[in-house]
């Protein structure tokens, strides 16, 4: 195991994906500088700005045609926090390119006994377990090629997606869910 810290090498890493990238997400926020503006607009009633997804929906989607795989479960607690709202709202961009982005109850994440760490899956094959800072900033991941550890983490994978919700399915039935405050 190695740590790769955020920036360049570790994008790499999660874009060198050749077949399917997955992603846990455990966090109740995320502090990313090139969101919080776009954040802060969200959370004052301004809505999104739905350029700042360009760039990524741009790479995803002819990946997504080739017959990749961009999957995500996001565990969430009721009431919603700020950043989860944020990520509901975003979603709808994610999944028009094709990201299976689906939300799964935090209560039920521990009822399935789910880590309580965001990591991602590429090609079942490396695992990055993600490290952040005590203000919510990605500090950079743990390169896992251990094949005890990745197997054990296909399992989180496979258990997270069977029991959390597709987004438009979460959407529809969560009534609380509004895109902005």
């Amino acid at each position: 195991m190695r740590f790769v810290p955020a920036g360049q090498d570790f994008a790499g890493l999660v874009l060198a994906f050749r077949h399917t990238a997955f992603r846990l997400e455990t966090r109740e926020a995320y502090n990313e500088a090139d969101e919080a503006p776009i954040l802060r607009r969200f959370l004052t009633g301004g809505g999104l700005d739905e350029s700042y997804m360009d760039d990524w929906i741009e790479m995803l989607t002819p990946r997504i045609a080739d017959g990749q795989r961009m999957e995500r479960v996001r565990v969430v607690s009721k009431p919603h926090s700020d950043y989860t709202r944020f990520g509901l709202a975003l979603a709808r961009y994610n999944v028009e390119a094709g990201e299976d982005i689906r939300y799964l109850p935090r209560h039920r994440a521990a009822e399935l006994d789910l880590p309580g760490h965001d990591f991602w899956l590429i090609d079942s094959t490396t695992l990055l377990i993600l490290r952040f800072g005590d203000d919510d900033v990605l500090l950079g991941a743990d390169l896992v090629t251990d094949p005890a550890v990745v197997v054990k983490h296909c399992y989180y994978r496979d258990v997270a997606q069977h029991y959390a919700v597709p987004w438009q399915e979460y959407t529809k039935q969560d009534v609380h869910l509004r895109e902005s405050p």
